[in-house]
């Protein structure tokens, strides 16, 4: 469910964090929804507890999860069903940022860059 890059420039408690919170803003995360345990996150990304921790503790202090004794960590209960398409897309800001500049960098067009994002959404249009 969760891909961590340990050679990624973002440190893997913050690539945890913004996973989280997009599957929950994109509803793939439903309130209740359980996470795996600290151990098992650990364990599964061959990274130190304390890391999985500190990313969940963050999320528990936006209120996106809840911790519940004796149980493992659980999306929390929202407002509103979905989270706006404006806030979902605020989501994607940093990462279209990086791609444009990117983009800019290669000398790509528009057109060869919204192609090749269209390929990996499997967008048919």
């Amino acid at each position: 469910m969760f891909i961590l890059n340990p050679h990624s420039s973002v440190p893997i408690y913050q690539q945890l964090v913004e996973q989280v919170r997009r599957l929950v803003a994109g509803g793939q995360l439903p309130p209740g929804a359980e996470l795996p345990s600290v151990r098992e996150m650990a364990q599964e990304h061959t990274v130190h507890p304390m890391t999985i921790s500190r990313a969940y503790s963050l999320l528990e202090a936006e209120g996106v999860l809840e911790r519940r004794r004796g149980k493992p960590m659980a999306v929390a209960a929202r407002k509103k069903s979905h989270s706006s398409l404006t806030a979902r897309l605020k989501q994607l800001e940093p990462q279209l940022d990086a791609l444009a500049l990117s983009a800019r960098q290669l000398e790509l067009s528009t057109d060869e860059v919204v192609a090749q994002l269209r390929r990996k959404l499997g967008d048919k249009s």
